[in-house]
């Protein structure tokens, strides 16, 4: 069962633009539209790609999309969370032509809040060596502590 979690709110990027940030369930091909426009677009498996992507944006908790004044989606937040202990980030990326304008990292605190705060929830990411200094510069700590069992068969490919 999904939460009923709202969140609507304008905020300013450093570029002085206005985008709408707010909770909301996106389809697959809209959802696809922005993975081209994003380096997120390089982070998933070529094998069932379409029914994958379909089922991420119908079964995530928190689905925080941030919109341009044209309705473009431009920076997506997805996270998976108990709303008791921990919040597993699944998906932060921003269009390219709006990264370094604060986006990200308004998308994951907002994100974390949503699931119950940094004094109450522990967040986590799985991301790719290109995301790592963006999570370091936002305040986490790159672990060993994690365990993994992965056997996904996984063809690398960029979504184009």
């Amino acid at each position: 069962m999904k939460p009923n979690i709202h969140y609507e709110k304008t905020i300013t990027l450093k570029n002085g633009e206005d985008v709408a940030l707010r909770t909301e369930y996106v389809g697959a091909e809209e959802y696809i539209d922005f993975l081209k426009r994003s380096d997120l677009g390089k982070q998933y498996p070529k094998e069932d790609f379409q029914q994958r992507v379909t089922d991420l944006v119908g079964n995530v908790q928190i689905s925080l999309i941030a919109r341009n004044q044209l309705s473009q989606i431009v920076g997506v937040c997805f996270g998976l969370t108990d709303f008791a202990y921990w919040l597993m980030i699944t998906d932060l990326g921003t269009d390219r032509s709006y990264e370094k304008q604060g986006l990200g990292k308004t998308l994951m605190e907002v994100a974390h809040e949503l699931a119950g705060g940094e004094k109450k929830i522990v967040v986590f990411a799985y991301a790719n060596d290109s995301a790592i200094p963006f999570y370091k510069k936002i305040g986490m700590e790159k672990t060993e502590s994690m365990m993994i069992k992965d056997k996904v068969e996984y063809t690398y490919f960029v979504v184009e």
